[in-house]
């Protein structure tokens, strides 16, 4: 298989790699056909005009050269954005980041922005989860989360 220099590189020596303790959000994704899985970690903060950006990101990814090299560009194109920014990236702009991928290995790519996106998705949750809560103890509302 013909790999880019960047698709190698990023392989032989991943970004990010490993788990953040106590995430905000964690999305987990798979492909039963090659058996590639995914899981991407984030932990969000608020940049200076007080939006949610991603603060870190780490990823543990189980399967081939590919998967592994676009686990780890996906995380370095995600850092440091907002949520919005981060949850628009799409396969394309993880492949063009490696320079390219064979055709096989292109669903490499959407499995690792699918694993951001449900990680991001996971965090928002929570967080409504979190909020519906403190709405409902700040207003002594017994009824609610029943």
């Amino acid at each position: 298989m013909n790999y880019s220099k960047t698709v190698l590189k990023n392989f032989m020596n991943p970004k990010n790699r490993g788990e953040i303790k106590n995430p905000d959000g964690v999305g987990k994704v798979g492909n039963p056909q090659c058996g590639d899985i995914m899981w991407v970690y984030i932990k969000v903060g608020k940049n200076k005009s007080g939006k949610e950006v991603i603060k870190n990101i780490k990823f543990k990814t189980f399967g081939c050269a590919a998967a592994i090299a676009t686990s780890s560009m996906i995380t370095q194109l995600a850092k440091g954005k907002t949520l919005d920014q981060a949850k628009k990236l799409t396969r394309n702009d993880v492949a063009k980041s490696l320079k390219g991928l064979p055709p096989i290995k292109m669903h490499c790519s959407n499995l690792a922005s699918d694993a951001l996106k449900k990680a991001i998705n996971d965090y928002k949750s929570k967080k409504k989860t979190k909020n519906d809560w403190t709405y409902c103890k700040n207003f002594e509302n017994w009824f609610c989360n029943s």
